[in-house]
């Protein structure tokens, strides 16, 4: 049974038969049940209790004038906005192409960014000096409204806060989530899923909420391919 605007309706499709029906509806109470779960769980996480200090890191961005300028975590937080989400993109000096789960994950926020950006504020970061990392968001037209991009090089942020993996082995693409807490940068939350344990069998999964293409895949009779990754280029 579907709920729209608190009315239930029983819908049909057209040839569907009743064996169809019966199974979808089954599977319509799990996918009401996972919302609930998704909910619940978005409700815990607003309620974890204050994180740690952020140290006083020093990353390359670009000001208004297009020189290269240090910024702190604490001025990445657009003004108003007491909350930063940080993409670590996986392109440190030592890789000769962007990851191409990055490149999905960014080819997707770039067009939402106007959007959420009137509510956090956005960065993504990466290793590489800031001319390598400007290079490739202008060659993959990461441009959108939003959407900015720096350099962590130099700091320990990567490790800190585990865009790097913790024997340092190989770069992550961690989100990490920050909050203003009386004028200090506070860790809020950050993506440990990816380090987390799989069920044997389970699918990678890491950053599905932000990726748009996993959950299309989700809801495609074939799936996901496990051994399928988008190519970097187009």
């Amino acid at each position: 049974m579907a709920k729209f605007n608190n009315v239930i309706a029983k819908l049909n499709f057209p040839g569907e038969s009743s064996e169809y029906r019966e199974a979808r509806d089954r599977l319509l109470e799990r996918e009401v049940e996972l919302r609930r779960a998704l909910e619940a769980v978005a409700a815990e996480r607003r309620a974890l209790p204050p994180g740690g200090l952020a140290p006083d890191y020093v990353f390359t961005g670009l000001d208004e004038h297009g020189a290269e300028t240090g910024y702190s975590l604490r001025d990445l937080f657009a003004p108003g906005q007491d909350t930063l989400v940080v993409y670590n993109m996986m392109y440190g000096p030592e890789n000769e192409e962007i990851c191409p789960g990055c490149t999905t994950v960014l080819d997707g926020l770039n067009g939402a960014a106007r959007h959420f950006t009137q509510r956090f504020s956005f960065v993504v970061l990466a290793a590489s000096p800031l001319p390598r990392v400007l290079a490739i968001a202008k060659e993959r037209g990461w441009d959108g409204d939003g959407m900015r991009f720096m350099s962590s090089a130099g700091t320990t942020y990567d490790v800190d806060y585990h865009g790097m993996a913790p024997d340092e082995s190989r770069r992550a693409p961690m989100v990490n989530v920050f909050r203003l807490d009386d004028g200090k940068v506070r860790h809020f939350w950050g993506n440990e899923l990816h380090y987390a344990k799989a069920d044997p069998g389970q699918h990678y999964r890491n950053n599905d909420l932000i990726v748009p293409v996993w959950g299309l895949m989700d809801l495609t009779p074939g799936g996901r391919d496990p051994e399928w990754m988008p190519a970097v280029t187009y």
